[in-house]
């Protein structure tokens, strides 16, 4: 009788890839059209002027110009309120 199990019927191995989530363009940093500003599960951050959500939430950027974050509280529909933060993109063009 094996001492071991037959190769291949371990229970290791299944770990998943990593995500590469969070903040990939900082305040003051400049944004191109279509990109990524934020990779997020949920909405931590909301998307704000010149930004977008996508299907992933992630907030992507609609165009050239600066990023800047803003704060603010938020009524939700229970009439509690919640600390929002904001993902702005400041237009470089007028």
């Amino acid at each position: 009788m094996a001492k071991t199990k037959a190769a291949g019927a371990t229970k290791l191995g299944r770990d998943s890839q990593p995500k590469y989530l969070g903040v990939k363009l900082f305040e003051g940093q400049t944004a191109k059209p279509g990109s990524v500003i934020i990779r997020q599960r949920g909405t931590k951050f909301i998307a704000g002027k010149n930004v977008r959500r996508g299907r992933d939430d992630t907030l992507y950027s609609v165009v050239q110009g600066v990023v800047y974050f803003k704060t603010k509280k938020k009524k939700l529909f229970d009439s509690s309120q919640r600390i929002v933060k904001i993902v702005n993109v400041d237009s470089l063009t007028g």
